[in-house]
């Protein structure tokens, strides 16, 4: 997405808290590439606006707020989270996260080997010795979260008419950062947020920082329902029915599987905002991190490319799809928002860009110049949560009771 607003974007990095999380651990904070902060900030001015002002955010600044509770930091060639690493491949660099508690096995058959508890030696050695291509064809058909760094492509959808949200119902099956973002703005714009979770799979975020997921979560309802279930898997689909605004981030097939169709949703003149690594089209799974460094969004230093920030791709993401569902078509029909992270990265990014300015040390803190005056750069700084984030499942009967879904 893009603005007519100028913006600095050396500037917008500097004050985001993303330039102190990018670098070497012992080394200096980097100036990202392209314009991600300053996207960032045009995305939240349209919220602000779509709102009629109520909803005041600072979209830079977000992108770097789970690092202010998590208290994580820079660490160069792997990620703030510590959960991906950037790897040589024989024709380049490739992004692979090891995130998910079946990774290391997958990762194993990836290689071909055991790599019992620690699999990047093995993983380290065998992508070097392949393609970034034969490393994307592996990791889609595995299932793992990898993929080659290539060269910007593709853009993101632009929003129509802004509209009210105010008293809508969202139903929100993603999890993590990006989707329950989108949620989140939302439910700061007066919305009303039911998360909707399984027996099975509960938000992995539960089990993060808490003040983080009170942050995204707090005021929200939760329900948790078994598709497996015929009278839950009837309940399920009941509750989408009424949904004004479905947020979800799974691949089509997932929610399919438990009778959604996105679709029957939109026909009837809802919405649909689907988050997916690299968009509806695609079976690639994907992380924040490495779905960012794949979409060629890397810093660099004499000893080669870094993460730049935590996850950028999730943050950056949420406040796109926000701004799409606080959008919708001048004659109010339906709209599916095809939202796909890596073309949401991608045209922050510009093939051709000017040597970002390298930061100095004055006063025992980190500067860079830009436009009049040098700007600090500063590090992620965390909002306030309010209110508390529902227990899993809290809500279930008294809200498919109050909807008229169970008797």
């Amino acid at each position: 997405m893009s603005s007519s607003s100028a913006g600095d974007p050396v500037r917008d990095w500097a004050e985001s808290g993303i330039a102190s999380l990018t670098g070497r651990v012992d080394g200096p904070p980097l100036i990202p590439p392209g314009r991600a902060a300053t996207t960032a900030r045009e995305l939240t001015a349209r919220i602000a606006s779509a709102t009629a002002g109520s909803v005041q955010l600072d979209g830079a600044h977000l992108l770097s707020e789970r690092a202010a509770f998590t208290g994580a930091r820079r660490a160069g060639a792997t990620s703030v989270g510590g959960a991906c690493r950037l790897l040589p491949t024989a024709d380049g660099w490739a992004a692979v996260s090891c995130a998910r508690p079946g990774d290391p096995l997958l990762l194993g058959a990836l290689v071909g080997a055991d790599v019992a508890d620690d699999p990047w030696p093995a993983v380290t050695a065998w992508v070097a010795g392949h393609t970034g291509a034969e490393l994307a064809d592996r990791a889609e058909l595995l299932g793992i979260a990898a993929g080659p760094v290539t060269p910007p492509t593709g853009t993101p959808p632009v929003p129509l008419e802004p509209r009210q949200v105010d008293g809508l119902l969202v139903v929100d099956f993603s999890a993590l950062w990006a989707g329950p973002l989108c949620a989140h703005v939302l439910g700061l714009a007066g919305a009303r947020v039911v998360k909707v979770e399984t027996p099975d799979r509960p938000d992995g975020a539960r089990r993060g920082n808490y003040e983080f997921y009170r942050l995204l979560h707090g005021g929200h309802e939760s329900v948790v329902l078994d598709p497996s279930d015929d009278r839950q898997r009837r309940e399920l689909a009941a509750l989408v029915d009424a949904a004004d605004i479905v947020v979800e981030a799974s691949r089509p097939r997932a929610l399919a599987g438990f009778g959604l169709d996105a679709e029957t949703v939109v026909a009837r003149g809802g919405t649909w905002v689907s988050i997916t690594a690299h968009g509806r089209g695609s079976m690639r799974v994907g992380f924040g991190d490495d779905v960012a460094a794949s979409a060629g969004l890397l810093a660099h230093d004499a000893h080669g490319p870094v993460f730049v920030g935590d996850a950028l791709a999730d943050p950056l993401t949420g406040l796109t799809a926000a701004t799409l569902a606080l959008s919708a078509p001048a004659d109010g029909s339906g709209v599916l928002w095809d939202v796909s992270m890596s073309a949401v990265v991608a045209a922050t990014l510009n093939a051709s860009h000017s040597p970002a300015p390298q930061a100095y040390r004055r006063g025992g803190r980190w500067w860079v110049d830009t436009g009049p005056a040098p700007v600090e750069i500063v590090p992620p700084r965390p909002r306030e949560p309010h209110g508390e984030a529902a227990r899993s499942g809290r809500d279930t009967a008294q809200l498919l009771g109050e909807l008229g879904i169970r008797r």
